[in-house]
């Protein structure tokens, strides 16, 4: 079966793009650009390039010698600078390589393909291809986009005249991702009530949904047998924007990946990365340490609730105590601490030990940041606002009283106050005036936290209602209760509210997704899920006796969740139950991952204005000057000096030896002819003095 991992897929795709380049066992070089370069880094190893009879990896910014012997392989983004950087390669009195094979991450546009073979660059294109690898994979079952940016075209409305060319940017790579998976699925996209929602970005998912549509449809008309025949029944995209689910940002999840994002300084940038404590490492020891899908330990618990969590890091350490019981004493790990301790005094198993360290060493974090704040108190009520139920079930009641006692708990920091009101705003649909205003001073928050909660109708969401004036149909907010989970999945009091992303995705499966919330692009006839594996009929797919022995045919659904705005952790861990619980492929995409704050600081500046934003749009990147100078003429190779004469040893001393007659030799005259030199004598006294001719 072929794996439904998206970083294996991403892979794949590379490495069998540069294996295919004719003519084989040929030594080349691979040329990427800097996003390039990070979306195939994101997934290979140099070692994996290398190995596949490539030279070297170079970035086309960068100064690079004239190798005008090799041919080169161009894993290109298709962006202008780009393709004036290739341009330039052969622009050259001497050509940068002896031909190009060009590998772009994405289709190219008209414009640029027309720059390109007016260009002396066509010359030398020896073929040419469209990976649609234009994304990055997070993990598994979650691809980004790595443009936190992406947000204010959306929802600022000084942004509004980079809608369209935004739209088309993100229809582009979501449609890589479909093509990577081999799937054209259905598009459904999500239309916010109009009796509820009355704001400019409503439409934003429509319209993106129609794009990728066109782009999917593009690409099947260039290339007829996609989508390939499969066994599994019809993929679905179904596509949202941060109005959908304003709730998923702010609450405290209490998951370990969640929870280590939302309280622990974790960087992200081309590598997740958390540094340790200077008392945690050994000296010369590195304190940066890498989370990614190659460390088996986090992708085995960061789904679990942190106390599972805990619980299965000190079971496995037990285990892997015991399997090892002449280097440690078993006896002496009892609790996190004292693990800690001993993995310190661990020398003969030094990858185990950074796996648990850190790990150790995060839940540890996160647990004192949440007893030294006192989340879990804020939590109950967080609940109990994003579900509009009690712990028991029943209406909430006294939501007011318990919100001012939080506030007025000095545990408490301003962004956790800050969150609680957006909460308790969200779910009262709007509060009156003086309310807003009260709460503010109460919680002695500043001018540009009030900022963040003014700016909440930019999603479509109230701020400030009249006295008296009636809710909105479907306010306050109630979540219908979550009736399927895993057996293996404990419910808790803190973790009752689930992503509204879990219900669209169950609805979706059951074939019971309302079509007036979620409406298709293309009017579906059949089911928009498809048939199951098992109601899938006879001729659509291969005869049992005609496939290769031991194989396994891939009969997972695949559906693909794209969130436009940002994505959640909380998110990601539904759509991870759901391929579970359902035996269905989900995937999350987004533009970027979402924690907490970074939620606010993009809600802060919702309504800021353009220049200041200082988008990637309004500061296009330029290709290097440095490319379009001319190679440096090489230096001659300077002849090698001459060995000097050995020295000799001075003579002995002994009798005099009798003087030269310089003098007499100095009065000599050796030549005193007036003659000329031979090559000026004249050509006929030549021919007779030598007897020639």
């Amino acid at each position: 079966m072929a794996s439904s991992s998206l970083v294996d897929v991403q892979k794949g795709i590379i490495l069998d793009a540069i294996r295919t380049i004719q003519p084989p066992k040929t030594w080349r070089w691979v040329v990427t650009d800097e996003i390039s370069n990070k979306v195939v880094m994101n997934v290979l190893k140099l070692d994996n390039i290398l190995d596949e009879m490539v030279s070297d990896v170079t970035l086309i910014e960068n100064r690079r010698p004239p190798n005008p012997r090799y041919e080169a392989v161009y894993i290109l983004t298709p962006q202008e600078h780009v393709v004036r950087c290739l341009i330039s390669d052969f622009d050259r009195q001497t050509p940068r390589y002896a031909c190009a094979h060009l590998l772009w991450t994405s289709a190219l546009p008209p414009q640029y393909r027309s720059m390109l073979l007016n260009s002396p660059a066509r010359n030398f294109i020896a073929g040419e291809r469209i990976l649609s690898i234009d994304f990055f994979s997070r993990e598994s079952h979650v691809f980004e986009f790595r443009d936190p940016s992406s947000f204010y075209p959306i929802y600022n409305p000084d942004c509004r005249p980079l809608v369209t060319d935004h739209i088309t940017d993100l229809a582009r790579k979501i449609a890589c991702a479909c093509i990577s998976l081999q799937e054209f699925p259905v598009v459904r996209y999500y239309r916010p009530p109009i009796q509820q929602y009355i704001h400019e970005a409503r439409v934003f998912s429509e319209f993106l949904a129609q794009a990728v549509q066109k782009e999917l449809e593009i690409y099947q008309e260039a290339n007829p047998h996609f989508p390939p025949q499969a066994p599994r029944p019809k993929g679905v995209l179904i596509i949202a924007d941060r109005c959908f689910d304003p709730y998923a940002p702010l609450t405290h999840e209490f998951t370990y990946q969640a929870m280590a994002h939302d309280l622990l300084p974790i960087r992200e940038g081309d590598k997740i990365t958390y540094m340790l404590p200077e008392s945690e490492v050994k000296e010369g020891d590195d304190r940066e340490m890498t989370i990614s899908e190659d460390d088996k330990i986090w992708v085995d618990v960061r789904h679990r609730h942190m106390k599972d969590t805990i619980d299965k890091l000190m079971a496995d350490f037990q285990r892997f105590l015991a399997e090892n019981k002449n280097f440690v004493d078993s006896e002496s790990a009892s609790n996190i601490s004292a693990i800690k301790d001993m993995l310190i005094s661990l020398p003969q198993f030094q990858e185990q030990k950074k796996a648990y360290a850190l790990h150790l060493n995060m839940a540890q974090e996160c647990m004192s940041i949440f007893e030294k704040r006192k989340l879990l108190d804020l939590s109950l009520l967080e609940q109990t606002l994003a579900t509009g139920y009690s712990d028991d079930g029943k209406e909430p009641k006294h939501t007011a009283e318990t919100l001012v006692r939080l506030l007025d708990d000095e545990a408490l920091g301003p962004a956790d106050r800050l969150r609680l009101i957006l909460l308790y705003l969200l779910w009262k649909d709007g509060l009156l005036e003086g309310d807003i205003n009260k709460l503010i001073h109460h919680s002695q928050l500043h001018a540009a936290d009030e900022k963040i909660i003014r700016n909440v109708d930019l999603l479509g969401y109230r701020v400030s209602k009249k006295l008296k004036e009636p809710n909105r149909p479907g306010f306050p907010h109630k979540r219908k209760p979550v009736q399927n989970y895993s057996e293996e999945e404990e419910i808790y009091d803190t973790t009752r509210y689930f992503p509204q992303i879990k219900y669209a995705v169950e609805d979706c499966i059951k074939g019971t997704l309302d079509p007036t919330l979620f409406p298709f692009v293309r009017e579906q006839v059949a089911s928009p899920t498809g048939p199951t594996p098992q109601q899938m009929n006879l001729r659509s797919a291969r005869p049992t006796w005609a496939k290769t022995r031991g194989s396994a045919p891939d009969t997972r659904q695949r559906i693909i969740v794209f969130m436009a705005g940002g994505a959640t952790h909380s998110e990601a861990k539904a759509c991870y139950d759901l391929s579970l619980q359902h035996n269905r492929d989900v995937y999350l995409g987004s533009s970027h991952m979402l924690t907490p704050g970074v939620w606010l600081d993009q809600l802060s500046r919702a309504r800021e204005n353009r220049r200041k934003l200082r988008l990637p749009q309004d500061n296009p990147k330029q290709a290097p000057p440095h490319l379009f100078e001319p190679d440096p003429i090489p230096k001659p190779v300077a002849a090698p000096k001459p060995a000097p004469p050995p020295v000799q040893a001075a003579p002995r001393p002994g009798p005099s030896a009798p003087q030269p007659p310089t003098e007499a030799m100095g009065r000599m005259k050796v030549n005193t002819s007036t003659k000329k030199p031979y090559y000026e004598e004249d050509t006929k006294k030549k021919k007779k003095k030598f007897g020639m001719f």
